[in-house]
């Protein structure tokens, strides 16, 4: 909830809070006029931080996607404004496009790209490094090392992207997103005061040759970024000057910080500016070392930047890292992993220092499922019903519907970003005509991403049905609001945009919207599109049960027959098995009735209805 300016009291005392809050009070420390975004696990929380503390005059939006929101936050950029995209690693892929545009024209406000890595990964598709995308671009990026450096760091970031006229990137990963701290936050009582957008199309309107004469001017700038990184406060050198040197970034530089605390001897190195790569800097804080370990995540960026250097300048350093296997090549560093890392590399033995984990228990499993009542698990069962003896592809996509591949349900055959369900359907579809095609979306990711494939299906008369799977919200990232909805951001009644009419605007000929938890017009709802040619629909709209919160339970009577049918076919966590009979957990149980609709001798009763 937003809180007014006037309203607020004690609010320049310390604040108990996530990374991602950190950045998002850095922001409103540094003057942020506009903040533009797309939920995505670890970065979500930052708008949503803004949204509750931002000053009076801040615009806020989740955009329709990372590309609506990177174009939003440049034009106030343009003005003078200062703007901030937030998003997770994979949606600055969505973005890459009018980023790379924006490396070459440059903005006068100070544009910070938020692009939240996800090493493990924990929540993504992929484990890419947004260093990689800094690289690419030619713009500098940042990477914190903590909450607090977040907070700080993000209003440096603003600094160098106006000093320099340049958006730059700003990489935290998932442990300094989602780790506490409390912050000293003594944000400005304003934003920023901004000139207004100047029209001048030889600056503004992109052609060639400005890119080319661009290029020219921002491989000579980065250059001098780099000196400039050199002096900047967050990249340091600690401990004494053995022939053994420690390079690291980011979170993995408190992990090896925490190992290295009674190893006051050892040169530990800190790179916080990643690109361009503060090559004086790093070039002092190495002399007289004679071998370098690398620990970074994701990718051996830095390790391949000290390569470079050591072969610019002649050094003789022996460089380890990702690269030759001394450190692992994918997924999260910890702090016992890099106290083994760091044992082989020193000769010392780090367990017996506090980190022998020998004795630990070993962590449960708990694979990812679908919530009891959830409308998504229903939706699912209703096309496997529907399509029991006949071939079908199932395209899924993005969101907790991606969970749907899940045994018993086995519904998910491809998943591969966002949007992509619905335009693999059609692939399917004009490679074996003989199968039906199902292409599942979820209704924000219809939004951010599935309505152009519907254009395309319907343009190349593709054969597949289209499923919405509409539960009000965008569930897996916090229930963050869409175009679906009739809120915003900042707060305003909206009108809703309706999936149906969109469709019916595209072309599609038939579209059918059913509750999901209605088994039997679910079935018949697939049954009847499946059995006709070109572009179908079928809406199962039913909220998400964490927003309607229904409180009625089912119950089993006496006429079981412990046949668990009802556990085999839905898989639903509310039912269970206890002293050998079927049972339903009432801490779990939504009343949503599903399994009363399959069981053979009606034996669940009660639910939402009764």
């Amino acid at each position: 909830m937003y809180i007014p300016i006037s309203e607020r009291k004690n609010f320049h005392m310390q604040e108990y809070v996530m990374g991602n809050g950190a950045i998002a009070l850095g922001a409103l420390a540094a003057g942020v006029n506009l903040v533009a975004g797309y939920p995505g696990t670890p970065s979500s929380e930052i708008l949503e931080t803004i949204s509750k503390y931002r000053h009076d005059g801040v615009y806020i939006e989740w955009s329709v996607n990372e590309k609506a929101a990177m174009e939003v936050a440049a034009a106030a950029a343009y003005s003078g404004a200062r703007a901030m995209v937030t998003m997770k690693q994979v949606g600055l892929n969505v973005a890459a496009d009018p980023l790379m545009s924006l490396a070459y024209v440059g903005v006068k406000g100070g544009m910070v790209i938020v692009s939240a890595d996800d090493p493990g990964p924990i929540s993504s598709q992929t484990e890419q490094d947004t260093r990689r995308f800094a690289d690419f671009c030619r713009i500098p990026v940042f990477d914190p090392s903590s909450p607090e450096e977040a907070y700080k760091m993000i209003g440096d970031a603003f600094e160098y992207s106006e000093k320099y006229n340049t958006p730059v990137l700003f990489r935290p990963t998932t442990r300094v997103c989602h780790a506490y701290a409390s912050i000293d936050n003594c944000d400005s009582p304003s934003p920023k005061k901004y000139e207004g957008f100047v029209k001048d199309s030889k600056k503004w309107v992109i052609f060639p040759r400005l890119s080319f004469a661009n290029h020219i001017m921002i491989e000579k700038r980065n250059v001098e970024i780099g000196k400039d990184f050199s002096t900047y406060s967050a990249n340091k050198a600690e401990g004494g000057n053995s022939e053994k040197a420690v390079v690291t970034s980011g979170i993995s530089y408190a992990y090896t910080k925490e190992c290295l605390k009674d190893y006051p001897d050892v040169k530990l190195i800190k790179i916080a500016t990643a690109y361009p790569f503060p090559e004086d800097f790093v070039l002092s804080s190495l002399e007289g070392a004679k071998e370098v370990l690398c620990i970074e995540e994701l990718s051996p960026f830095i390790e391949e930047q000290i390569l470079k250097l050591a072969g610019k300048h002649g050094l003789q350093l022996r460089v380890s890292g990702k690269l030759d296997g001394k450190v692992q090549a994918g997924g999260e560093n910890s702090t016992d992993k890099i106290a083994a890392i760091l044992g082989e590399f020193l000769g010392k033995d780090f367990t017996a220092e506090g980190y022998d984990l020998s004795d630990a228990p070993v962590l449960p499993v708990r694979p990812p499922v679908l919530c009891a009542g959830c409308p998504h698990r229903a939706s699912f069962y209703a096309v496997k019903q529907a399509m029991k003896g006949r071939k079908a592809y199932f395209c899924g996509d993005i969101g907790c519907y991606t969970l749907g591949n899940a045994m018993p349900l086995d519904m998910v055959d491809t998943c591969l970003c966002m949007g992509a369900g619905i335009t693999m359907a059609q692939g399917f579809n004009h490679t074996d005509s003989d199968g039906v095609c199902f292409g599942f979306v979820g209704d924000s990711t219809f939004f951010a991403s599935g309505i152009t494939g519907v254009v395309n299906a319907v343009h190349n008369n593709a054969d597949m049905i289209l499923c919405v799977l509409d539960n009000s919200t965008t569930a897996m990232t916090g229930h963050q609001s869409h175009p679906g909805l009739d809120n915003n951001l900042m707060g305003q009644i909206v009108d809703k945009i309706n999936i149906a009419k969109v469709l019916e605007g595209i072309g599609v000929k038939k579209i059918i919207t059913v509750d999901p938890l209605d088994l039997d017009a679910s079935v018949k709802a697939v049954c009847e599109c499946a059995d006709m040619p070109g572009v179908k629909a079928v809406i199962f709209k039913s909220p998400c049960i964490a927003i309607s919160k229904p409180t009625a339970k089912c119950r089993i009577s006496d006429k079981c027959i412990q046949c668990k049918k009802c556990i085999r076919e839905i898989g639903c966590p509310a039912l269970i098995v206890a002293d050998g009979k079927v049972t339903i957990d009432n801490n779990l149980c939504t009343g949503c009735k599903l399994c009363a609709q399959i069981c053979p001798v009606n034996a669940i009763g009660g639910g939402a209805d009764e």
